[in-house]
């Protein structure tokens, strides 16, 4: 997410780095290599001025002409600007409502909107603790009421029986009796879309939203197309007055120009992002954070957050017990390992850890993952005893456990040497066990991980 934007303006920024004075000239010249960062993020030209012109202007300053940090103090005026063009806050949704809160979700095809209307129900239920009813009311992309039944099944999460014969307004005025009747506090719309914006399209949209009345009308929009988001975000909100967006698909290659202008160019804020395609994978915007993420600052406090779900303060101190006592076995690896892949890619949580984005930026994901399984699968060869007590593992053993997980004896070896270098590392560490496993990523790694370790 926003790596090539981070790589530029950390090319920007190195030509000033502890020096100990900052003339105009160099300003002149830093904020000339940062609009030219923006713009080939492909973030708008008069956002991107705008955004210079008020960082120059600051930098100008004797506070900074006379500092004795005067690079530090340029890079905390351009995170500022980025927080205040990104929105400055999170924007929560507006569903303290009178039941049922209705949210319609909006957009083209491709976008992801389906997907999204099963992932914004996820985060309802789960954390906001509401009583989501999903519903389709897109007839004309062939699938489409099945897949949302199929992600809605995933969620344990109900869904209105809609019919294709059906008449999108009558789908939404039904639900909405339908929720009314049977208890539910929120609804969510998954309208139909287009290739491209068209008169029908925005006709059918405006004649559901007369007739339900949406309490939020949510834009999702893909943050690959760049400007072009943009311009169809400017399109939706002057049909329907748009009440926030989801931008999706910044887990990809998007230069992320679009999170960037959006709020500027749209005055609407950015609700929601998705950065992946597990239905999990749904973040609230957080501007401060997101800035944090772009120079390279990391973003602790929704690692914190993301960690908080998964590991309970109890398992917590059990581990940090273990650890002390250098009692952490394979069990409590695997279990720990299982819990960061929930938590998302190794290079997403990476990235969140100040300073760890660079480390991680040339692994392949998919490598990372592939070699997991092989770890995840060279464990679950071995017996409860050994797990317990790899000491027992003996040749015999070691080729057993390389049969049963499809591994050579190579990998098996190497595994069992890493996990006791990693046990006395472990020892160590008084964090909590989840903590403990990031933090090694900066140190020995995790066994089994191409790239994050010191050596095979």
């Amino acid at each position: 997410m926003f790596d090539s934007l981070h790589t530029k303006l950390e090319s920007a920024f190195k030509k000033i780095r502890g020096r100990g004075t900052i003339g105009p000239k160099d300003i002149e010249a830093t904020m000339k290599e940062v609009r030219m960062a923006l713009l080939e993020a492909d973030v708008n030209f008069k956002v991107a001025k705008e955004f210079c012109d008020k960082v120059a202007e600051r930098a100008l300053g004797e506070d900074v002409m006379k500092s004795l940090t005067p690079d530090q103090m340029i890079i905390k005026f351009v995170h500022d600007q980025l927080v205040e063009v990104m929105g400055a806050e999170s924007s929560e949704l507006n569903v303290k409502v009178a039941p049922p809160a209705i949210l319609m979700l909006v957009g083209l095809q491709g976008s992801g909107k389906t997907t999204t209307v099963g992932k914004l129900g996820r985060y309802l239920k789960e954390t906001l603790r509401r009583n989501p009813l999903l519903v389709p009311a897109d007839v004309y992309r062939p699938a489409a009421i099945d897949q949302l039944k199929t992600l809605a099944g995933q969620l344990s999460l109900p869904v209105y029986d809609t019919q294709r014969s059906q008449d999108p307004v009558d789908i939404a005025k039904l639900a909405l009796e339908y929720a009314s009747k049977n208890g539910y506090d929120t609804m969510i719309i998954d309208t139909a879309g287009r290739l491209q914006i068209d008169q029908e399209l925005m006709q059918e949209l405006q004649e559901i939203s007369d007739a339900v009345e949406p309490h939020e009308i949510l834009l999702v929009a893909d943050a690959m197309t760049g400007q072009e988001a943009v311009n169809v975000a400017k399109s939706f909100d002057e049909a329907l007055e748009i009440d926030g967006l989801i931008l999706t698909k910044l887990d990809g290659d998007a230069r992320g120009g679009a999170a960037l202008s959006m709020r500027t160019v749209t005055g609407k804020p950015i609700k929601f992002i998705g950065v992946g395609e597990k239905l999990e994978a749904l973040e609230v915007f957080h501007p401060d954070r997101m800035a944090s993420r772009i120079l390279g600052m990391g973003d602790v406090m929704t690692l914190i957050e993301k960690a908080a779900k998964e590991v309970s303060v109890e398992d917590s101190l059990e581990l940090h017990k273990k650890m002390k006592k250098n009692e952490f076995s394979f069990e409590d690896f695997l279990t720990q390992m299982r819990t960061v892949k929930r938590m998302g890619s190794i290079t997403s949580l990476a990235s969140m850890i100040p300073g760890m984005g660079k480390l991680v930026k040339d692994i392949n994901p998919d490598d990372v993952d592939r070699e997991m399984k092989h770890v995840e699968a060279i464990i679950l060869s071995m017996t409860p005893k050994e797990r317990v007590n790899p000491a027992v593992i003996n040749g015999s053993r070691r080729k057993r456990i390389a049969k049963g997980s499809g591994t050579s004896v190579e990998e098996v070896n190497r595994l069992l040497k890493q996990f006791l270098e990693m046990k006395k590392m472990m020892s160590k560490i008084s964090k909590m066990g989840l903590g403990g496993m990031m933090n090694m990523f900066g140190g020995k790694g995790i066994p089994g991980m191409p790239g994050m370790k010191p050596g095979k």
